[in-house]
């Protein structure tokens, strides 16, 4: 487990994309999703949930296809999962924001209950400043390889992201989105890989805060995050904690060869 020094000093280092050979790697995102399928039936006896709904939301340039396993999974565990309703993840907008917002509002009324958020990528950015907006409305997030630092510096997209929403998307210029690296007010789980293509992972590393947050290592790809068996066993985790109760996270002495505990330095 990190301590907190360690993980502050993460942020006086210089941002940078990941390597290229991390992101011409991002082809292993094929071997975890066959590696999902294949363990599907273990995943299948993970802790089940209190039916809670849950909200999952695709990366960059991606749409709810690419969440399907995992929000398969989780109403196979017992929750209401739920894909966003925003088609593909491109324009960064306040018509997208006002979308987030109707749908976990009716999320939230039609349930009675909060809502948990998983974003992948850029998902888990838009999921956390979700949070930060409507936190009575959340019950906790998840972001799985999100570019979280405030610095976009740190992702290979950032050119593409740029182009198709400028330096400044409209949420920023009405002076909302400030801060992306700091913590919704709900607990935060971040998970990220070291060997990530995309995102580099000292960009999806979580401040120390006074709200439960947490950071998660995991052996995957960035494209794989979403279907990675020990990514899918994390989320069960978090999710299934009861509300009010949450605990970091500890993998079974069976599961420690999934996490390594190598720090964030």
């Amino acid at each position: 487990m990190a301590t907190m020094a360690a993980v502050e000093e993460e942020f006086d280092v210089a941002a940078r994309p990941p390597s290229r050979f991390w992101a011409f790697a991002e082809g292993r995102a094929m071997f975890e999703l066959g590696a999902f399928y294949l363990t599907r039936p273990f995943l299948s006896q993970l802790p089940k949930g209190d039916g809670h709904a849950v909200k999952v939301l695709p990366g960059f340039m991606a749409t709810n296809s690419s969440t399907g396993p995992m929000r398969r999974l989780l109403k196979d565990l017992g929750y209401d999962a739920h894909g966003w309703d925003s088609g593909r993840n491109i324009r960064v907008d306040n018509a997208l924001v006002a979308r987030l917002e109707a749908q976990l509002m009716r999320l939230n009324d039609e349930s009675g209950g909060k809502v948990s958020l998983v974003g992948w990528s850029l998902g888990g950015v838009l999921a956390r400043e979700l949070a930060k907006l409507h936190p009575d409305r959340v019950r906790l997030v998840i972001s799985l390889g999100s570019p979280i630092s405030d610095d976009r510096g740190h992702t290979n997209a950032r050119r593409l992201f740029e182009l198709l929403n400028g330096k400044e998307p409209e949420p920023l210029r009405d002076g909302r989105f400030m801060g992306l690296d700091e913590a919704p007010p709900v607990p935060t789980t971040s998970i990220l890989t070291k060997t990530d293509g995309v995102v580099h992972w000292r960009g999806s590393v979580q401040k120390p805060t006074r709200t439960p947050s947490e950071n998660i290592e995991v052996y995957a790809s960035h494209l794989g995050l979403g279907v990675n068996p020990s990514v899918m066993i994390a989320i069960a985790d978090r999710l299934a904690q009861a509300e009010g109760e949450w605990e970091p996270f500890e993998p079974s002495i069976a599961q420690q060869w999934m996490y390594p505990h190598t720090g964030f330095n």
